[in-house]
């Protein structure tokens, strides 16, 4: 790895919720331990059911996450930004990667395999703490996303999949706050458990409403506030009028 690529690595590690609270020496052995792997968009990094050995923590770019329901329809799960972990419960337990993880723009992860990892955490207590930490949120993410399913009707469940993402990846633009990645109408239907005549329905209407501006894999929320009513099935906040 290059000596700037290296420095870059552990600025990244040194700030990612997996090594929080770890000292700089144990971050910069970790980043001596990994392996930098470019991937490039649209290339699969790995597959669901493949045996889970190596674990990854994205340094630059984006991934998806996503699995194959019961009937063979592809399921988002989650995306992945810089800083962020892929892998990690099927590596700790040597089992198989529950997900494919495909990269959504240029990608560069560090990866590890299993028994370096587990050198790491046996080394640094506080990494083995984190790592418990985040498997924690990624189930009661995934307990969340499954108790909207069940319970949510569609355009809520679409208001709150934009909401995660403004968050994740939202940037302020003139126009509103653009969700800084490609983003389909079917990746949003793979996301919310609908169609994508559904999906592009939705954002039909809030186009119409004056909620979202949508292009060819760009989405730009022009009123969030009225979005995070929508997620929350709350009342609509009034919309600004005209001084005069």
């Amino acid at each position: 790895m290059p000596d700037q690529n290296r420095r870059d690595a552990l600025e990244r590690v040194a700030d990612s919720p997996l090594f929080a609270g770890v000292a700089r020496g144990a971050c910069q052995e970790a980043v001596d331990l990994g392996r930098e792997r470019p991937i490039a968009p649209g290339d699969v990094l790995f597959r669901e059911g493949e045996p889970a050995v190596t674990l990854y923590l994205v340094l630059e770019g984006r991934m998806k996450l996503t699995q194959l329901g019961v009937d063979g329809q592809e399921v988002v799960i989650r995306f992945v930004v810089p800083g962020g972990v892929v892998a990690a419960l099927a590596v700790l337990d040597q089992g198989v990667y529950p997900v494919t993880a495909t990269a959504v723009t240029a990608t560069r992860a560090l990866s590890w395999s299993h028994d370096v990892f587990a050198t790491l955490m046996q080394r640094t207590p506080a990494l083995a703490v984190n790592a418990m930490r985040l498997l924690s949120e990624r189930l009661r993410e995934m307990q969340q996303r499954f108790r909207e399913v069940a319970t949510e009707r569609v355009a809520q469940r679409v208001a709150r999949a934009l909401v995660r993402l403004v968050r994740l990846v939202g940037r302020k633009t003139d126009g509103g706050v653009l969700i800084d990645m490609p983003l389909s109408r079917q990746d949003l239907a793979e996301m919310t458990g609908t169609t994508l005549y559904t999906v592009s329905r939705i954002l039909s209407e809030w186009e119409s409403a004056g909620l979202v501006t949508s292009g060819r894999e760009r989405i730009t929320i022009r009123a969030p506030h009225r979005l995070v009513a929508l997620a929350e099935d709350l009342p609509a906040p009034p919309s600004p009028t005209p001084e005069g």
